[in-house]
């Protein structure tokens, strides 16, 4: 297929499609008379990158997620465009309190935050592989939007910065990394907030939630105690989270400079380890199997 019939088809101008040549996005062949003649699946391929341009990828991104089959980056460019939204609708907000009277000065502790907040979320996505980046990312992206008004919130952040640049690669096994992308390709930015949500939801009154789910938390405890749990994949890759937790200063140093920074966090801190005290009181087994 031709360029002008290709033009046609995708809807893209000639000089587009000509860009994404030299760009190398797309590799038409050469026929013997100098034209490019594009294929089926090069067609396709100037679909997708069209698709692409148009919710906003650059022509660097574009080549990655084209040359990653796992879908991965795709996953994790969505997370920065969600993180762009919402750093975008706090400086509306902004814009609103500038609006209706508020000064300049307090406005400015408000900007601050917002962007402190945004490198904190983008250095935990760039610190840590996939999915679990991904959740950690939009888990305490939320908290992340408060004012550094002490020395020890300063240095918390900064703390926090350091650990996320130090922080060794979490070095999984081959095979473990192809167990973790096949079972979390289809947990995009809407699921993933919408389970931070439910665990959220279920602090406000746990013991509602472990009555209600008391069918559901048996079956999994008993999972937990069993043979075939101990030989799946995903015994060894919680063996290998708990490892690098433990090891990497997340718990120790991470953990501690968070709930300084935020007090939003240090409250939701609180509130998970009284939800872990009723949990483990109605089922003291959990304990055994968190060791």
């Amino acid at each position: 297929m031709l360029i002008s019939e290709v033009s046609k088809v995708t809807g893209l101008t000639k000089k587009a499609i000509e860009y994404y040549v030299e760009q190398g996005l797309v590799f038409p062949s050469i026929l013997e008379n100098g034209y490019r003649d594009f294929d089926e699946v090069q067609v396709e391929r100037l679909n997708q990158i069209s698709v692409l341009r148009k919710v906003g990828l650059g022509t660097e991104e574009i080549k990655r997620v084209l040359a990653d089959e796992s879908g991965d980056t795709l996953q994790t460019l969505a997370v920065k465009k969600e993180l762009d939204i919402r750093g975008e609708q706090a400086k509306k907000s902004i814009l609103d309190k500038l609006a209706s009277g508020s000064s300049y000065s307090d406005i400015s502790a408000e900007l601050q935050a917002i962007e402190a907040g945004k490198t904190i979320a983008e250095k935990l996505l760039e610190a840590f592989p996939g999915y679990y980046g991904r959740f950690i990312c939009l888990h305490f992206a939320s908290f992340l939007n408060e004012p550094i008004k002490t020395d020890r919130q300063q240095l918390a952040y900064s703390q926090v910065i350091s650990f996320l640049d130090e922080v060794p690669p979490l070095d999984l096994p081959e095979d473990l990394q192809e167990y973790l992308i096949e079972n979390t390709k289809t947990l995009g930015t809407r699921q993933i907030t919408e389970m931070i949500q439910n665990v959220r939801a279920s602090l406000d009154d746990p013991e509602e939630f472990l009555s209600h789910n008391k069918e559901m938390i048996d079956q999994y405890l008993a999972y937990r105690q069993s043979d075939e749990y101990r030989a799946s994949p995903a015994y060894r890759l919680m063996s290998y989270m708990k490892e690098f937790n433990e090891t990497s200063g997340y718990y120790d140093v991470f953990i501690p400079a968070l709930k300084e920074l935020s007090p939003s966090y240090a409250e939701y801190h609180r509130q998970l380890e009284l939800a872990n005290e009723k949990m483990l009181a109605q089922y003291p087994d959990l304990e055994k199997l968190n060791e």
